[in-house]
C-alpha cells in the first residue's frame, strides 16, 4: 500500500483527534518546510527515521538510448535518503 498525502492527513486527524482541515494545514506546513530546506541545499535529519541529503552531480558523458548518440549530461542536484539504523531494524 502506498501512503499518500491524503492518507497522512486522515491518519494525522484521527491520531490527534482534530478536523481534516487542521490536519491538512499541519501536513502542508511540514512538507513546505522540508521542501524549502532541500531547495536551499541543506540536509534534513529526523532522529530514528533517516536523513535526506542534497548532493551535487557533475556533468558527465551519457548516451541517448534510442539513437546511441553520445551526449554531455548537465550538472544537477539529487536528493538521497539514508534510513536510520532504528528504521532499518524495524523494516527488516
Amino acid at each position: 500500500m502506498t501512503l499518500t498525502k491524503y492518507d497522512l492527513v486522515e491518519k494525522t486527524a484521527e491520531a490527534l483527534n482534530i478536523e481534516n482541515k487542521d490536519s491538512t494545514r499541519i501536513i502542508e506546513t511540514l512538507l513546505e518546510l522540508l521542501k524549502g530546506t532541500l531547495v536551499k541545499g541543506d540536509d534534513i535529519t529526523i532522529s530514528g527515521f533517516g536523513r535526506w541529503e542534497v548532493k551535487s552531480k557533475n556533468k558527465r558523458k551519457g548516451r541517448n538510448p534510442s539513437t546511441g548518440e553520445t551526449m554531455i549530461l548537465p550538472a544537477r542536484k539529487v536528493v538521497l535518503f539514508r534510513w536510520s539504523d532504528k528504521l532499518k531494524e524495524m523494516v527488516n
